[in-house]
């Protein structure tokens, strides 16, 4: 089933969590109980743990590892069927029957194939404004599910239907070949009944399936987790469990690394990332990673929107002002490469030569003239804020763009940092941005689907999806909807790089670097390494 999955699969490339902040305190080194501890840095959620309304990697760090899904990742992004006994598709991907393990929540409940429908169904459901709802759009019924007005709340989609407690299947509105690869993201999670009598509780003391269980969440400090010895699935746990100690300054726990009161950390501050590989105190990790940064202008902004020949030359003004090997050579100092796409090196079917990829190389001249062009429309004389939380350690990075914006452009450009990831994403939800914005993303599952639907497509704007910037291009939309229905992993990818190209020309967002996959651990801890999305696996590490 694993070939045949990943066969169909091809066009599928990553999971779609926007990218979290630093932060934390310190504690023992976890062994004190006599038990291995992983103390691991992280950041504040931005929501309770509820798998479809998780988007960003605060939520998500947990969440992976609380709740084991049809479909699992190998460190290098190989899937594999987890809970799924089989996933069978018909002739041209429009239905696939699912058989399902033997397995238990936490709670000793069973996961059923009505675990996953009813889960699927209320993060689909507008009624329930769950943040990745755009997950789902493929599936039949979806449409019917849209308007929260008309809506209870636990309305089913339509394309489910279960067989019995071990079966199911699910009709699609169109093909989708990427979907057993996208199922193995967080928002298909399963969800045992108790959830639906208190989700806001639940969400504060979430019942998973997966290698670990919940403990508690003291908010802003620690969530802790401890191995679940009923998992039996593909990523059993080598530890006993992971405490996420959650700063709000990296290099507070970057100190404590070296101390050895935290394990483990996915970055480095900026001023120590010139020599943490070379720091004795410390086992340091640097390799070619897939994560995006990237900063999103909202479509809708006064002389910014995007259909427009005002909003596209100063969008295209603003990318060719921006230095980025300088940025990525002396903010970096080499654990980024220089965005040239909207995906990433590591994802399947990336190209280096794209049509418009022009717009993303430093050119001064050519900004000044385009940004005179669209004065010309509509004379814009405000000022140009760059918003990101205060706690990522992005500081350097946006004090270095609005600084290459006022000398490169001429223009009023200044920066605006909110103190908390929580906080700045909050604001992103509600659509409170009226500048540029900080944003990235951290692949779920391996595709180019994952970087460029979830993000641009209009069913994932308008709070239904990760698109915080509202884009919206019909002709990207039907590239899309063309990508799906693909019949070969080169036909699909072929196809993602001409929706590249309406992005290259929009720039709905704007690719800056790659972020590769670097991080640091304490000394003594065993097996350390970092996966496909550039995050540490936590259940493969000792002390």
């Amino acid at each position: 089933m694993k070939k045949k999955v990943l066969a169909l699969a091809a066009a599928a490339c990553s999971l779609a969590m926007l990218l979290g902040a630093c932060g934390g305190s310190g504690s023992d080194n976890g062994q004190a109980s006599g038990k291995v501890i992983i103390n691991a840095w992280a950041s504040e959620p931005q929501n309770p743990l509820i798998p479809g309304n998780t988007n960003e990697t605060g939520g998500g760090r947990p969440g992976d590892l609380l709740f084991a899904r049809l479909v699992s990742f190998s460190p290098k992004g190989d899937a594999s069927n987890e809970v799924a006994q089989s996933i069978t598709p018909n002739a041209d991907a429009t239905q696939y029957t699912i058989k399902i393990k033997d397995w238990k929540f936490t709670d000793g409940t069973p996961v059923t194939a009505e675990s996953f429908t009813k889960a699927w169904s209320y993060t689909a459901n507008a009624k329930n404004a769950q943040l990745t709802s755009s997950f789902f759009s493929t599936i039949k019924g979806y449409d019917a599910l849209q308007d929260a007005k008309t809506l209870k709340g636990d309305e089913q989609l339509s394309g489910l239907k279960v067989v019995n407690d071990h079966e199911f299947t699910v009709d699609m509105s169109q093909p989708d070949a990427t979907f057993p690869i996208k199922i193995g993201y967080l928002a298909f999670a399963p969800l045992p009944t108790s959830f639906y009598k208190d989700p806001k509780a639940f969400g504060q003391k979430p019942v998973g399936n997966g290698p670990y269980k919940f403990v508690k969440w003291e908010h802003n400090q620690e969530i802790d987790l401890v191995k679940n010895p009923a998992y039996e699935g593909n990523d059993v746990a080598k530890n006993d469990g992971v405490n996420f100690k959650i700063y709000t300054q990296d290099n507070a726990a970057y100190a404590d690394i070296q101390a050895g009161n935290l394990d483990v950390m996915e970055t480095v501050p900026a001023a120590d990332t010139k020599t943490f590989q070379k720091d004795s105190s410390l086992i340091a990790y640097n390799k070619a990673g897939s994560v995006s940064q990237t900063f999103t202008i909202p479509s809708s902004l006064d002389h910014f929107k995007t259909g427009t020949e005002e909003g596209t030359l100063r969008r295209q003004a603003i990318s060719m002002a921006i230095d980025r090997d300088t940025l990525v050579k002396k903010v970096f100092n080499g654990v980024a490469t220089t965005a040239v796409d909207f995906t990433s090196p590591l994802t399947p079917g990336f190209s280096d030569s794209l049509k418009g990829n022009e717009n993303l190389k430093f050119n001064a001249a050519k900004a000044k003239e385009l940004w005179a062009k669209a004065d010309a429309i509509s004379k814009y004389d405000g000022q140009l804020t760059f918003s990101y939380n205060a706690d990522g350690g992005a500081k350097p990075l946006y004090d270095a763009v609005v600084n290459q914006l006022k000398n490169n452009l001429g223009i009023n450009a200044a920066t605006n940092p909110m103190p908390t990831f929580q906080g700045f994403r909050d604001a992103i939800t509600k659509r409170q941005m009226k500048g540029a914005f900080r944003t990235g993303w951290q692949p779920d599952y391996p595709s180019a689907e994952n970087y460029l639907y979830q993000l641009y497509d209009s069913a994932a704007a308008d709070g239904n999806g990760s698109n915080d910037g509202d884009y919206k291009n019909p002709a990207f939309d039907a590239l899309m909807t063309k990508a799906y229905a693909a019949k070969s992993t080169d036909e699909a990818n072929k196809t993602y790089q001409q929706a590249q190209e309406i992005l290259l020309h929009d720039l709905p967002s704007f690719p800056l670097y790659y972020g590769n996959a670097y991080g640091v651990a304490a000394k003594g801890i065993k097996g350390f390494e970092m996966n496909w999305q550039n995050l540490p696996v936590y259940e493969e590490m000792t002390k």
